[in-house]
């Protein structure tokens, strides 16, 4: 399962509050707003960041000039397979 990351926190704007008077009926609107000091502070620990991918950066120079060049094969069905089942692992419970 991918980490959650979790961002700051967004500033609360002002909100428009409406009662109803009991005796008269008659509608009340009064706003409130929330200063940025009273948003809840968030921290991340370092056990939620993914840090960087394992990815063979020689390997990938390679598979791109194959390409360029015709040399590899592009098949896109297996292509699509491949990205079926790699969005069927990450979705799957481990």
């Amino acid at each position: 399962m991918p980490p959650i990351e979790i961002g700051p926190s967004r500033p609360v704007g002002a909100v428009q509050v409406k009662t109803i008077c009991a005796d008269t009926g008659q509608v009340e609107t009064t706003k409130t707003s929330t200063p940025a000091s009273a948003a809840p502070k968030i921290e991340t620990s370092d056990a939620v960041k993914g840090g960087a991918a394992p990815i063979d950066s020689e390997r990938v120079a390679t598979i791109r000039k194959a390409i360029d060049e015709g040399r590899y094969p592009v098949i896109p069905t297996r292509i699509a397979d491949a990205m079926i089942a790699a969005g069927m692992l990450l979705r799957s419970p481990q």
